[in-house]
């Protein structure tokens, strides 16, 4: 430990794998500030501690398993063609699940329907969102995993990168989450973000790579237009109010 906690080399490793993992952490919290949107406020705040905390728990549960983890990228299935892990057949079912799940909340979206209250405070509403919120944390929480392994050595610097990660996570899902509450429009573009994701899991699993910086520069300038967008809204609502 003291050999880690001295070597320039170990520091690097951990703020270059801490940035990479803050970044992969995005599509969490955009996710998870999607799916706790429809829950009462104080049944979202508590979705949404649970949903950080699992992936937390997942992400250290998986590190701990490094073994197994690894054995994942065995082929264990050929289609037409493409050999398939069991690592790629959980990306493809994950971001298959992303896909529908932002899909259905678009249509209802558009289709302006109204959840009533009384279903939206119901316990069976509130567990079926916290297995969305396990589902999506355990596929996210491979991809950031086999992702540390490849950029460092030492289990240490991994769990620590992660502890970190998860740590500003939670600190930025509260203001991410509230955000997207306060401006319906934003999360319409969350949902379109959870698409793009969930194609490039897809994808992933099929063995066709595409850049995740492409990905995240995609989301940051479209949420850098929305953020205009608000401005230019609220810049306009006081000009209207000191009219009047």
């Amino acid at each position: 430990m003291m050999e880690l906690l001295t070597s320039p080399e170990a520091w690097a490793a951990l703020l270059t794998l801490t940035a990479l993992e803050i970044v992969l952490g995005i599509d969490n919290v955009i996710f998870l500030s999607v799916i706790v949107s429809r829950l009462p406020p104080e049944q979202a705040k508590r979705a949404r501690q649970i949903g950080l905390l699992l992936a937390l728990v997942f992400r250290i549960l998986l590190l701990s398993v490094l073994v197994w983890l690894i054995g994942l990228k065995e082929p264990v299935l050929t289609l037409k063609g493409v050999t398939l892990s069991w690592r790629d057949i959980i990306l493809i079912g994950g971001g298959m699940f992303l896909i529908g799940k932002a899909t259905h909340e678009i249509h209802a979206e558009v289709e302006a329907r109204e959840v009533e209250p009384e279903a939206k405070s119901n316990a069976s509403v509130f567990f079926w969102v916290i297995m969305q919120i396990i589902v999506v944390d355990l596929v996210f929480s491979l991809d950031s995993i086999i992702t540390a392994i490849g950029m460092a050595e030492d289990i240490e610097i991994m769990v620590a990168a992660v502890v970190i990660a998860c740590f500003i996570m939670y600190v930025s899902s509260g203001p991410v989450s509230k955000f997207v509450a306060d401006h319906p429009t934003t999360k319409m573009l969350a949902l379109a973000f959870l698409v793009l994701i969930g194609v490039a899991l897809v994808a992933d699993g099929f063995k066709f790579h595409i850049p995740r910086g492409y990905i995240y520069f995609a989301i940051v300038f479209a949420a850098a237009v929305e953020l205009f967008n608000v401005l230019a809204r609220r810049n306009r609502k006081k000009v209207a109010k000191q009219r009047v």
